[in-house]
């Protein structure tokens, strides 16, 4: 008996089903667009947080390179004092080296805001 009973409850959630699914198929075209409009919104949202959080990361990075960089050229120029201009020149070029990282950023950054590729036309 549970069995048939089962199987009747089974073919009536079909028909049922079967009804939802004809009224889901013509509602297919505006749920569509709908749905490409959510997930377009969702895209930016999620671009607007990660570039932050990059840009935050990557500036947070390249402070702390900076001043590592800048601390230890001051101690070498201390401990000898005639170096200091060959040290100041090579401090230079890594700092240069450190904020090209952080521009690299800035620009994916940007590109994820304002070109994202992966945006529905």
């Amino acid at each position: 008996m549970k069995k048939v009973l089962f199987l009747m409850t089974a073919l009536v959630a079909a028909a049922f089903g079967a009804e939802e699914a004809v009224a889901v198929v013509e509602a297919a075209p505006a749920v569509a667009a709908a749905s490409a409009d959510v997930a377009n919104q969702t895209l930016k949202a999620y671009s607007m947080i990660a570039a932050g959080v990059g840009l935050g990361l990557a500036a947070l990075g390249g402070a702390i390179g900076m001043g590592n960089t800048a601390a230890a050229t001051i101690a070498g120029t201390a401990r000898n004092p005639g170096l200091g201009g060959k040290l100041m020149t090579t401090m230079f070029i890594a700092l240069a080296m450190i904020e090209a990282q952080v521009i690299y950023t800035l620009v994916i950054a940007l590109i994820a805001l304002y070109a994202n590729p992966y945006l529905a036309a």
